[in-house]
């Protein structure tokens, strides 16, 4: 069985928002014609429909909104990872986004905590946005 975990896909309309996290910064989409923030990328503003999408560095910091923390009986390639804590975020920007909490024992993490992105490398090419308390 191949151990190796998964790499994002990307897609034209979400390079900007990698090439980011290689820098450490957070990327949101912006739209100038109905003034949206957006995450995850998109070719188009899910609120007007507009193409006219821009790119804005979010503060990184949120609120949990809600979590679960797997302990066992995860896909194999995870196993190592265990236990971990999977996470809807808040972001100040007014946006939810999907993530991990990490450093921190699972615990600590209750609704309502505030976090801060933190920068996970996977590889070279790729860096994944996850979230700890603050």
């Amino acid at each position: 069985m191949d151990m190796t975990k998964p790499i994002p896909l990307t897609q034209p309309w979400t390079e900007a928002f990698w090439e980011g996290t290689k820098h450490r910064k957070l990327l949101i989409q912006h739209c100038r014609d109905c003034n949206s923030n957006i995450f995850y990328p998109r070719k188009f503003c899910p609120e007007c429909w507009s193409e006219n999408l821009d790119w804005i560095q979010a503060s990184g910091k949120g609120t949990v909104h809600s979590f679960s923390t797997a302990y066992d009986m995860v896909e194999p390639r995870f196993m190592e990872d265990l236990p971990y804590t999977l996470a809807y975020v808040d972001l100040d920007e007014g946006i939810r986004m999907a993530t991990r909490i990490v450093d921190c024992e699972p615990e600590e993490i209750e609704i309502g905590k505030r976090v801060e992105v933190t920068f996970h490398k996977l590889n070279d090419d790729f860096y994944l946005p996850y979230f700890k308390l603050i």
